[in-house]
């Protein structure tokens, strides 16, 4: 039924989304820094309701898949799932410590960067394996599919949300900070999601256009997406991510 799951990359899911469990706990938890998607919905509730983000956040994930049942493949789902679990699992535990920074409070700048480099690592590395940190995927297809909007604006729209509800316990000044968090978190996401997978084209005809795969690092679901490129008179090499 998962012929396509391999355990290699259920166990590098796994480690990966405890190093972003330690890092939302230890900096974003204690902190005036929030994010995007299900990690901020999680984040949100815990400062409304008091519950644990290792619980809201594989309860929000699991709505997202319900939600998006239909749209995403098996194997992303067990992906997805291992990462939810193992998250959450990690989370509940290292909430049991006291926090190893709670004076990073004072340094919203270096938490932002910091939180983002467990995000973007994390979350990373999941997306690599071809999994994803948060059921917020799933809850993009849907609303894109469903509204006909390009998925990028779905994503938006769902961050814009959380970062705006956000805004009960964040203040204003200092949303720009989680702001930060989002904007290089999601780069870092995109480099993690691009070592070591570049590639050569070459070809020795003049005027031809090529059309290069790459993969959405943000969606994780392998799906194929194109640019062209123009070939000049002589034999050129192009790197494309």
């Amino acid at each position: 039924m998962f012929s396509g799951v391999k355990a290699k990359s259920l166990v590098v899911i796994a480690l990966s989304s405890i190093f972003l469990a330690f890092g939302v706990c230890n900096i974003h938890a204690v902190s005036s820094v929030t994010e995007g998607g299900t990690l901020g919905a999680s984040l949100l509730l815990d400062r409304w309701l008091g519950i644990s983000p290792a619980i809201s956040s594989l309860i929000l994930d699991l709505i997202c898949f319900a939600i998006g049942f239909k749209h995403i493949g098996k194997g992303f789902i067990v992906y997805t799932i291992t990462s939810c679990v193992s998250y959450s699992g990690a989370y509940a535990v290292f909430e049991q410590y006291p926090q190893l920074w709670p004076q990073i409070a004072n340094y919203p700048l270096l938490a932002a960067i910091l939180g983002a480099i467990f995000i973007g690592v994390g979350a990373g590395v999941c997306v690599r394996m071809g999994g994803a940190p948060g059921g917020d995927d799933a809850l993009a297809m849907v609303i894109s599919k469903r509204t006909g909007m390009n998925i990028q604006w779905a994503y938006l729209i769902s961050d814009i949300s959380i970062l705006g509800l956000s805004l009960t316990y964040i203040p204003l000044n200092m949303m720009i900070y989680s702001l930060i968090t989002v904007l290089i978190s999601g780069q870092v996401i995109g480099l993690v999601q691009n070592i070591g997978k570049k590639r050569i084209v070459k070809d020795k005809k003049a005027t031809e256009t090529l059309v290069v795969p790459f993969a959405n690092a943000k969606l994780a679901l392998h799906n194929q997406v194109t640019f062209k490129l123009k070939i000049l008179p002589q034999e050129q090499y192009f790197t494309a991510a």
